[in-house]
């Protein structure tokens, strides 16, 4: 397994060993041992999985406030996904500052992504799954957003008209959010 820090402290693109021959491919998607090696030590308490039917499926920038505040491991299963994580710990040298990444069925990437991070995704291909796995419960009055286009953000989105939930649309700027982390 090889795990790359990224620029925004705490958060790591963690790619598995995969065997593959002609019949396909096997690998450890979580091996709790070589995370522990590896530095990444939480208690994953929760798999979640979603399923986006069509391309340009935008969901975030989502986080949940302290003491509910989730760390989560993503990666895809089938499909592809632009994945991003925006560093809303206030006083880090890096808030308000992002980093995006491919994960894909064929990359069998995984990003780390730390509480005091937002994080969202945009579908690249269409029935795209996404599989990640929580270190806390969702908590409905810890759930929070940050609006996905934010201009002091600047994300560089593979779509100018995502589909996007209710919910989703209604999020605040950064700047309006309420955000507990230091």
């Amino acid at each position: 397994m090889k795990v790359t820090p990224l620029k925004l402290e705490g958060a790591a693109l963690i790619e598995p060993v995969v065997h593959g021959d002609h019949r396909g491919f096997f690998m450890e998607s979580y091996n709790e041992a070589l995370m522990h090696e590896a530095g990444i030590k939480y208690n994953f308490i929760q798999d979640n999985q979603s399923l986006s039917a069509q391309p340009g499926v935008l969901r975030g920038l989502h986080y949940q406030l302290n003491p509910k505040a989730q760390t989560k491991l993503l990666r895809v299963v089938a499909g592809a996904i632009y994945d991003v994580i925006v560093d809303i710990r206030r006083g880090s040298p890096t808030f308000g500052q992002w980093e995006g990444f491919i994960l894909s069925e064929y990359n069998h990437r995984q990003l780390l992504v730390p509480k005091g991070f937002a994080h969202g995704f945009c579908t690249l291909v269409p029935n795209t799954q996404v599989m990640y796995k929580v270190d806390e419960y969702y908590s409905p009055e810890h759930d929070r957003g940050i609006l996905w286009n934010d201009p002091a953000l600047g994300i560089d989105w593979p779509t100018s008209n995502p589909v996007l939930s209710d919910k989703d649309q209604k999020h605040p700027l950064l700047q309006d959010a309420e955000l507990n982390f230091e």
